[in-house]
């Protein structure tokens, strides 16, 4: 990691937002730069422990990571899968998902992580968006299925390929032919402005777009998990999330495994909260990320009842936290959650770390790798306690851990990147301390009798009533007001038989006494499940949608 900075040691916030600062290589390419490194400094070092929900456990060090992805990469080669080939996985949290990735990187073909529940419908679109020539697949139903179905209508597709157990007639082997490759021996093929990887956003609204990020992309994640993670030589990470999202290489490859941390990877088929926290003592984790829903599910367990004493550092990404969860979770494990922001389009830009007080529900401070303001629709800085757009300041150069463009999609593209900025689309507001505080969505914030609402006010309001497990807040057209605003809301499983009026009214009544009156939501409406995307975020546009139609 130290190659890569100027400086890789701070002692405060100021000093590391002063220093910070890359030493970037003429030609990077991580599987060489930073595997092959490893298992040429210390072969015999822990990189990978993986273990699933059967019982079945795989330790790998890095002398092996070099030797298996050298031999998935010959195996790939043998396909006729090369430079500038796109190659999607659907391979959930399976050990050969990082060897793949690494295999790829080698090769030069471009790797596109996919979700495991995507169906024929979106398997067809992302194949014929981004011509996808291979799929490496787990063998599992009903995913091989939807690859089957979907087959007939992608022209570009040459390879299906299972990882098992599962090898459907016309699939290839790939246990099979990574037993019988040969080590691949070719050299680098790669430039660092050659793509690397490309995610499908989540498609909150629209049709998801093609985020491309070149092989510097990697070296942007040091900042991650060095300084946000906390991560170094001897951690045991691990981020719950499934190989399809773009936070599995923000918090189980890249910085990580950069930082020298070892990465543990729990491969099961349902979330159980008592499983996780149990993992954590049996392995002795010391550093956890997961996204708030996780967190909101664990401290609904006894946690007397599990040894989190090896826990060192414990972050969430992926939506805002709300306090309620932050105050749970410190009260029971005596440690603060430290909040980070970001997108499939970035590495980390705003943060809490170490050196920082932490503020329950504030994002933190922009990383230093980044120039980021807070603008609002005039283009103009928004104030202190005024909301704005997260933008970041490109008019120079593109931000180490930046993506490239939406492939395909100079629209989209030009959308978000103009006047000198990359607009993120999010909105927050800066205290007199300068950190920032997540609003919503732009498109979600909700105008109602001339005051702007952001969803997460009030979803953090109601998640400190104990009956609330999770919710969403959005607006319903209103001849009056403009839009009043509307909680769905999924009740904690004690609570689901007094779903009603009484408890609407009384919900209702703790968001007028936790946040402004005026914000609290006129309608509630009590639901199973929220709807979400694949990546777990909540649409809310979903919502919306439903609402109008019931209109």
């Amino acid at each position: 990691m130290d190659r890569y900075l100027k400086r890789s040691t701070f002692t405060s916030q100021e000093d590391f937002q002063e220093n910070f600062e890359f030493v970037m290589p003429d030609n990077f390419n991580f599987a060489y730069d930073i595997m092959d490194a490893w298992a040429e400094e210390t072969p015999d070092r822990l990189a990978l422990l993986w273990c699933n929900d059967k019982g079945i456990e795989r330790r790998f060090t890095f002398a092996d990571v070099k030797r298996e992805s050298n031999k998935v990469a010959s195996y790939l080669l043998s396909l006729g899968i090369g430079k500038g080939d796109f190659v999607m996985l659907i391979m959930k949290r399976r050990y050969q998902f990082w060897l793949t990735m690494l295999a790829l990187h080698k090769i030069g073909a471009i790797a596109i992580p996919a979700s495991f529940l995507l169906t024929k419908k979106d398997i067809v679109y992302r194949m014929n968006s981004a011509c996808i020539k291979a799929i490496v697949c787990c063998g599992d139903e009903p995913v091989v299925t939807h690859v089957d179905e979907a087959y007939p209508e992608c022209p570009t597709l040459q390879h299906r390929i299972s990882i098992g157990p599962i090898v459907p007639d016309g699939w290839d082997d790939y246990k099979a032919g990574v037993a019988e490759a040969e080590e691949y021996k070719g050299g680098r093929c790669t430039q660092s402005s050659d793509y690397i990887l490309m995610y499908f956003t989540s498609g909150t609204s629209g049709q998801p777009k093609m985020v491309v990020h070149d092989h510097t992309y990697p070296i942007g994640h040091i900042g991650t998990a060095a300084y946000w993670h906390d991560l170094h030589m001897g951690s045991l990470h691990l981020t719950v999330a499934d190989t399809g999202w773009a936070k599995a290489t923000w918090g189980k490859m890249y910085g990580q495994w950069i930082a020298g941390a070892t990465l543990f990877v729990y491969d099961h088929e349902k979330f159980t909260p008592a499983d996780i926290l149990t993992k954590i003592g049996q392995y002795r984790i010391t550093s956890f990320c997961a996204p708030p829903t996780i967190y909101r599910f664990m401290i609904r367990e006894d946690l007397s009842k599990f040894d989190l004493s090896s826990l060192e550092h414990v972050t969430t990404a992926g939506e805002a936290l709300n306090s309620a969860v932050y105050d749970k979770f410190l009260e029971v494990t005596g440690l603060e959650i430290k909040e980070g922001f970001g997108q499939t389009e970035t590495t980390c830009l705003i943060a809490t770390t170490p050196w920082m007080k932490t503020k329950p529900g504030s994002m933190g401070l922009p990383m230093p790798q980044y120039d980021i303001h807070l603008l609002k629709p005039d283009g103009t800085e928004a104030a202190t306690g005024e909301q704005g757009e997260i933008a970041l300041k490109v008019d120079e150069k593109k931000p180490v851990g930046l993506c490239c463009e939406y492939f395909l999609n100079p629209e989209a593209t030009a959308k978000a990147w103009h006047d000198g900025y990359y607009y993120t689309g999010d909105l927050a507001y800066r205290d007199e301390d300068g950190y920032f505080w997540f609003v919503g969505r732009a498109d979600d914030v909700i105008k109602s009798s001339g005051y702007r609402i952001g969803p997460f006010e009030v979803e953090s309001a109601l998640m400190t009533h104990p009956a609330v497990v999770e919710c969403a807040i959005t607006g319903v057209p209103d001849d009056i007001r403009g839009m009043i605003v509307k909680a769905t809301i999924v009740l904690g499983k004690e609570w689901k038989d007094k779903a009603g009026d009484e408890l609407a009214k009384e919900l209702q009544d703790h968001v007028k006494k936790t946040t402004a009156p005026y914000k609290y939501p006129r309608i509630v409406e009590f639901v199973d499940e929220l709807p979400k995307t694949h990546s777990g975020k909540i649409r809310r546009v979903e919502i919306r949608e439903n609402d109008a139609k019931k209109q």
